[in-house]
């Protein structure tokens, strides 16, 4: 963790240096991006603010900008490295804390969800607790295990919040379909080519209690997800 952000902090340090060498009376207001080393400078700056807005823990604003700072001065730190060594102990051990939180309100709600859903219009529940709801019959072929698949999806959280989505690319997915997450692995293989579905994927089924980049731990996961077809190497290469 320190390395990450000891490495975060000398990239933005770069760029703000870059950025501020020239900085002068009349230059360009702030939030405004108008030269190449303004752009590449706020990216990394950017970068570097939402890499520590994973961290998941409330942070001082104010503090981080002091650093910075301070840093870019080529003042002492206020912290000796004792202290840096202490503070990241415990900045550790509030990740930790405030994601098992997460996780533990996530199992909940997730619960409560999946309660409620199973007995809506149209869903239907497996053994394993996937439940799926049929949006469009396909009439092809249904994959294996071991095949490769070739699909559009769109995933959100039980807020509504949508984290992934290849429609928004522009560009299908293809992967095999033994190597997604075990609700994906189960549905596709009672799909068929041309079938849209609705998935309602258990945390067990899906990433567990760990917390991922734009996914809380222990929680449910919606898909709409398009069969397109299976992409098996034989198939590709007629």
């Amino acid at each position: 963790m320190k390395k990450i952000l000891l490495t975060l902090c000398v990239c933005s340090a770069v760029a703000l240096t870059a950025c501020n060498k020239k900085q002068a009376p009349g230059a360009t207001a702030p939030g405004k991006l108008e030269t190449d080393q303004q752009r590449y400078s706020y990216a990394l700056g950017y970068q570097f603010g939402a890499n520590i807005a994973q961290l998941g823990v409330d942070l001082d604003n104010t503090a981080i900008t002091n650093a910075l700072n301070d840093a870019l001065s080529k003042k002492d730190s206020l912290l000796s490295e004792k202290e840096i060594q202490e503070s990241m102990v415990t900045l550790r051990n509030k990740r930790m804390e405030a994601q098992k939180a997460r996780a533990e309100k996530g199992k909940a709600e997730g619960a409560a969800f999946l309660e409620k859903n199973k007995t809506a219009e149209g869903v239907k529940v497996t053994e394993s607790g996937l439940q799926y709801k049929i949006l469009k019959e396909g009439t092809g072929k249904t994959p294996k295990v071991d095949d490769r698949v070739k699909v559009h999806y769109k995933g959100n959280l039980i807020d509504g919040t949508e984290f992934d989505s290849s429609y928004k690319r522009d560009a299908p997915a293809i992967f095999g379909v033994g190597g997604v997450i075990k609700g994906w692995t189960e549905a596709l293989q009672l799909m068929k080519e041309g079938a849209q579905w609705r998935l309602f994927i258990p945390s067990e089924l899906a990433y567990g209690e760990m917390d991922r980049p734009t996914i809380p731990g222990n929680s449910v996961l919606i898909f709409d997800v398009e069969l397109i077809s299976i992409e098996n190497e034989e198939e590709e290469s007629k």
